[in-house]
C-alpha cells in the first residue's frame, strides 16, 4: 500500500508541537456560494427531494421520521402518541405493579408481551419492571417465550400482594390516563372547534326529507354546539333528526379506556355507547406503534336516553363489589351528542334533572362526586338535544329555557311532502309507486277525516300493506283495498 504525498504533512498538522507545519498549507481563494443555476447542481426541487430522501433514511435508522411526525400532526389535531416513560404518563410503579399482579392472579401465567397487551403499555417500559418484580420474588420465570421474552407466574408472596390489591379494586385492564390529559383531549377535540356548513347538513340529512326552512333553523343550532329543544307532534322525525346531528361534525375522536384520579379508576370507554373505529389501513403514516394504546379511537358518540333516565345516570357510579367507577352518560357523550328522548316522561322529576344541569349548560363544566368524597371538575362538551312531544314552556321555567338557546318545532309535512315520502318508501319495501292508489288513500283517510299528516305514516302504512301481501300471498302492489285494511288497523284508536 503506497502512502499519499500529503500523509506526512497531515501527520505534522496533527502534531501540536510542530506549528511550522501550517505554513506549508497553500492558500486558496474563497469559493463562491453555489447557485441553484450552477452547472451540475440540478433544479432546487431535485435538491429538496434528495434532502427529503436523506432525512427519510435517517428517520428509518433512528425510528423517528420527521416527515412522519409532521404528517401525524396534519392528519388530526389530537393524536395520543406512545409515552416514553411511566413518569410521562404520570403513573407510579406501584400503580403499574398492581395491574400486572392482578392480571397474573386472574390469568395464572402470561408472557411479558401478553401483559403489555392487557395493560396497553409498551413492552419496552414493562421489561425493567417485570425484572424488578422477579428480583423482589413476586414473580418467577415459568418458561421462555419468543422474541427474548419469558412466561411469568406469581410466587406465593406475589399472590398475597395481588389479593391485597384486589380487595381495593379488581380492575386489571388498560392502564389509566390521568384526568388532566383527558381534559386536554376534550378541549382539543371540542365541538366548539367544529363548524358544520350547509353542505355538511345536507350530507347529514340526505336520507331524510327535511324542509329547507327546517334545515335553515337547524344549521345555526348545530353549529353552535349548544343545547336545543326539538318539539312537536309525535311521528315527525324528531328522534331521527337528533340521531343524525353528530354526523355533521368530525367523524372520529380519541378517548381513554379508563381515567385515573388519585388512585381511583373510572371506566370511560363503553362498547354499548361507543363505536370503536380502529385505524386499519387508513392510518397511513400514523402507525400503530406510534399510538398510545391506552386510548381508543371511536366515532363521535351519539348517546340516547329516554324514560329510563334517573339521577344515577348523571353521577359517577361505584360498583362496591369491584371497586370500579363507571362514568356518567354526559362524560361518555363529550365531544358528541346527548339526546334526551321523550323529555318530560323520565322516571326522575323534570326539575331535578334541570337543577342538575343548569350550571354545566351555562359554564360548560361539570362537577362529579367520587365515592371517596373527592369532587372533580370535568368538561361538559356535548350538544344536548331535548326531544319532546310536549310544549317546552309547560315543562321548564324561563331560567332554564334561556340556557337552551334554540327551540325548534318539527312541524307536520305538507301534502306534497307526504306524497314524496311514499315515493321514497315504496322501493325500500319492494313496491312500485302508484299515484292513484296513494292519492285515493290520502283523500279518503286524511282529507275527509281531517287527519293530520305525520312523517312516520307512509312507512307504517306501507309496512302493513307489505305484511298483508306476504300473509295472503298476494303480489306486492298498492291497491285501495289494501290501504283500507292498513288504515283500519293503524287508525282504529287514533
Amino acid at each position: 500500500m503506497t502512502n499519499s504525498p500529503n500523509d506526512g504533512l497531515l501527520s505534522r498538522l496533527a502534531d501540536e508541537s510542530d506549528p511550522s507545519a501550517w505554513s506549508e498549507v497553500p492558500a486558496q481563494s474563497p469559493r463562491p456560494a453555489p447557485s441553484a443555476k450552477s452547472q451540475g447542481d440540478g433544479p432546487p426541487e431535485a435538491k429538496d427531494a434528495k434532502l427529503d430522501e436523506l432525512l427519510g433514511r435517517l428517520g428509518q435508522l433512528t425510528g423517528t421520521s420527521p416527515t412522519e411526525e409532521q404528517n401525524v400532526a396534519v392528519d388530526t389535531e389530537f393524536v395520543p402518541l406512545e409515552p416514553s416513560s411511566f413518569r410521562q404518563m404520570e403513573l407510579t410503579d406501584t400503580e403499574i405493579e398492581s395491574l400486572l399482579l392482578k392480571y397474573l392472579l386472574a390469568r395464572g401465567d402470561a408472557s411479558g408481551r401478553e401483559v403489555a397487551e392487557q395493560t396497553k403499555l409498551p413492552f419496552v417500559l414493562l421489561e425493567d419492571l417485570l425484572r424488578q418484580l422477579k428480583f423482589d420474588q413476586l414473580l418467577v420465570y415459568r418458561g421462555t417465550a419468543p422474541m427474548n421474552d419469558y412466561i411469568y407466574q406469581l410466587t406465593d408472596l406475589g399472590r398475597e400482594r395481588a389479593r391485597r390489591y384486589v380487595e381495593h379494586c379488581t380492575y386489571f385492564g388498560s392502564a389509566p390516563v390521568v384526568l388532566s390529559e383527558y381534559i386536554k383531549s376534550v378541549h382539543a377535540q371540542s365541538l366548539t372547534k367544529q363548524h358544520p356548513t350547509n353542505a355538511d347538513l345536507e350530507r347529514t340529512f340526505k336520507d331524510l326529507l327535511i324542509n329547507p326552512n327546517m334545515l335553515r333553523r337547524l344549521g345555526p343550532a348545530i353549529n353552535s354546539g349548544k343545547g336545543m329543544f326539538l318539539f312537536g307532534a309525535p311521528g315527525n322525525g324528531k328522534t331521527s333528526i337528533a340521531r343524525r346531528v353528530t354526523s355533521a361534525f368530525g367523524k372520529y375522536i380519541w378517548i381513554p379506556r379508563a381515567i385515573g384520579m388519585d388512585g381511583e379508576i373510572m371506566r370511560l370507554f363503553d362498547p354499548m355507547s361507543h363505536e370503536e373505529a380502529p385505524l386499519g389501513d387508513e392510518g397511513g403514516l400514523l402507525k400503530d406503534k406510534k399510538i398510545d394504546h391506552r386510548w381508543v379511537r371511536i366515532r363521535r358518540p351519539t348517546i340516547i336516553v329516554g324514560g329510563e333516565l334517573t339521577m344515577d345516570y348523571l353521577e359517577v357510579m361505584l360498583n362496591n363489589a369491584t371497586g370500579i367507577n363507571e362514568s356518567p352518560i354526559q362524560l361518555k357523550a363529550n365531544c358528541g351528542t346527548l339526546v334526551i328522548d321523550d323529555f318530560g316522561r323520565q322516571r326522575m322529576p323534570v326539575d331535578e334533572l334541570l337543577n342538575r344541569w343548569i350550571v354545566p349548560l351555562e359554564d360548560r363544566v361539570d362537577y362529579l362526586n367520587l365515592a371517596s368524597g373527592k369532587t372533580i371538575k370535568v368538561p361538559f362538551d356535548q350538544l344536548i338535544v331535548f326531544s319532546t312531544n310536549l310544549e317546552p314552556r309547560d315543562l321548564v321555567d324561563e331560567a332554564f329555557l334561556r340556557r337552551i338557546p334554540y327551540k325548534i318545532e318539527v312541524v307536520d309535512p305538507t301534502e306534497e311532502e307526504f306524497r314524496k315520502l311514499f315515493k321514497i318508501m315504496c322501493p325500500i319495501l319492494g313496491f312500485e309507486y302508484n299515484e292513484a292508489a296513494v292519492g285515493g288513500m290520502i283523500e279518503k283517510h286524511y282529507l275527509q277525516e281531517k287527519r293530520a299528516f305525520r312523517c312516520c305514516h307512509p312507512r307504517d302504512l306501507l309496512q302493513q300493506v307489505h305484511d298483508l301481501c306476504v300473509y295472503m300471498e298476494y303480489p306486492l302492489e298498492l291497491r285501495p283495498e289494501y290501504f283500507d285494511a292498513a288504515a283500519e288497523n293503524y287508525f282504529s284508536v287514533m
